[in-house]
């Protein structure tokens, strides 16, 4: 699920800000987010909001303290 409400939100952005921000209008950012998404919708909504693509995306609770191996793959989890 896509957190850019969440993440206009904590911005202080409304959506239309946002949709301003992609020279878009309000409802066609509306059915953007309400249809496929392309990647260069992904790419033009994370530029609008200042944040990496993969930020756009709800993350498990597990995945927030695990990395991925580069090399082999393996998932870590990370202990504080």
């Amino acid at each position: 699920m896509l957190r850019v409400k969440e993440i206009a939100k904590e911005k202080g952005l409304t959506m239309a800000d946002v949709a301003k921000r992609m020279n878009m209008s309000q409802s066609g950012l509306s059915m953007a987010l309400n249809r496929n998404l392309t990647l260069d919708v992904l790419n033009r909504i994370a530029d609008a909001l200042e944040v990496e693509i993969p930020d756009l995306f709800e993350r498990k609770k597990e995945e927030e303290n695990t990395i991925i191996c580069p090399k082999c793959g393996s998932k870590f989890k990370l202990i504080e």
